[in-house]
């Protein structure tokens, strides 16, 4: 009975912000008849698209479930940008009202504005999206950083969210580009699944192929938690992937250490009690050649803690810099950094925008990345 009425309330919210849409815009372009049924018509799929889309996977397997799953994420976008942009346009509106300065030919040309902004901004943020990700490179300033360890590189992904839209062949191309940087280390700072070993084991199978001086390590991200983190866990092992839950490996060069050390994800301990991050465990026992300590952690506000146990360098993603406006703006009120290099203290934090997106395949000012972070004397 809960969760009926947790969707009603779901349902009917969707229905009164589509229903804002309309009433807001549909009279200021001035569509009557055949135009006016269209734009109704489409606020009602869209209404009824959108949680279908969610759940599509979840309910049925096969290519009408994948098919549906992509309606409804590109119908997510768009409704998105679509409240966004018509809601500053009322903002728009209200301030030249307050001016004097509205009239009807502004509120028309607003009104036609918005859907045009609205899919455009979805067309380009879904090629940005779709494209494989680019490699941005980062330099990482280490105090008294030996000379066997000058330009050390660890290549990070993270939040690849392999699901109903993100597929094997996606994987593939990343898993190729990540390669071909000859990394170091390799760094996979979780969120790589959303869904279960099952459904996803043959598209998350490339990953296998990743090849690192090194090795490649992977830490649990809270989407693991949704899909059945203990199976990933053993499916990332099976794949070749050092797992490490607050635990660390240290990796030499003529003497000198690096420690990599992992904790499973900030809220990892609400799913399974034996999960709680911890960086001063996963640094417990480190040699004393380690010159170098490195934290791999999902979400950038495990920060104080890594700065507490001596890291110099943690590596998170999560956010995936907003992946769209205006989302952007609210990652600031759950996490320190939204996106790239900062310093907390002594420890400077490295945050990804992600190797694919969550939910609508768009992505605007905030591009997937790769990321090659190489080691430098400060």
């Amino acid at each position: 009975m809960h969760n009926h009425r947790a969707i009603a309330i779901v349902l009917g919210l969707l229905a009164l912000l589509h229903m804002y849409i309309g009433v807001r815009l549909i009279p200021g372009i001035g569509l009557e008849g055949f135009g006016w049924a269209l734009a109704v018509a489409f606020l009602t799929a869209s209404t009824i698209l959108l949680p279908a889309g969610l759940v599509a996977t979840r309910v049925r397997k096969g290519d009408l479930a994948d098919l549906l799953s992509w309606i409804g994420m590109l119908t997510m976008g768009l409704f998105s940008s679509l409240l966004v942009l018509t809601f500053l346009r009322d903002v728009l509106l209200l301030v030249l009202n307050v001016a004097g300065a509205a009239d009807a030919a502004t509120v028309h040309a607003t009104a036609v504005a918005v859907p045009l902004l609205a899919l455009g901004v979805t067309v380009v943020g879904f090629f940005n999206a779709r494209r494989t990700a680019r490699v941005v490179e980062v330099e990482v300033p280490i105090r008294d950083l030996p000379a066997a360890l000058q330009g050390y590189s660890i290549v990070q992904i993270s939040d690849v969210h392999v699901g109903p839209t993100i597929k094997r062949r996606y994987i593939d191309a990343i898993v190729d580009r990540v390669n071909a940087l000859e990394p170091d280390a390799i760094a996979v700072t979780g969120d790589v699944v959303d869904g279960s070993v099952r459904r996803l084991a043959a598209h998350t199978a490339p990953l296998g192929r990743l090849a690192a001086r090194d090795g490649a390590f992977f830490v649990t991200g809270n989407h693991e938690y949704y899909s059945g983190a203990h199976e990933w866990i053993e499916e990332m092992r099976r794949l070749g992937l050092r797992v490490l839950l607050n635990e660390h490996v240290v990796c030499e060069r003529d003497g000198e250490g690096v420690m990599i050390a992992g904790v499973p994800d900030y809220t990892a301990h609400h799913f399974d009690a034996s999960h709680r991050s911890d960086p001063r465990q996963a640094a417990a026992g480190a040699p004393e050649h380690v010159r170098v300590r490195v934290l791999l952690a999902h979400q950038p506000r495990s920060a104080p803690a890594a700065a507490e146990a001596g890291f110099d360098l943690q590596l998170s993603g999560h956010t995936h810099g907003g992946q769209f406006f205006p989302w952007n703006l609210f990652v600031p009120l759950q996490q320190p950094f939204t996106a790239g290099l900062n310093k907390l203290r002594d420890l400077w934090v490295y945050t990804s925008r992600g190797t694919g997106y969550w939910g609508p395949p768009k992505r605007f000012g905030a591009p997937s990345e790769i990321t090659r972070v190489r080691l430098v004397r400060a």
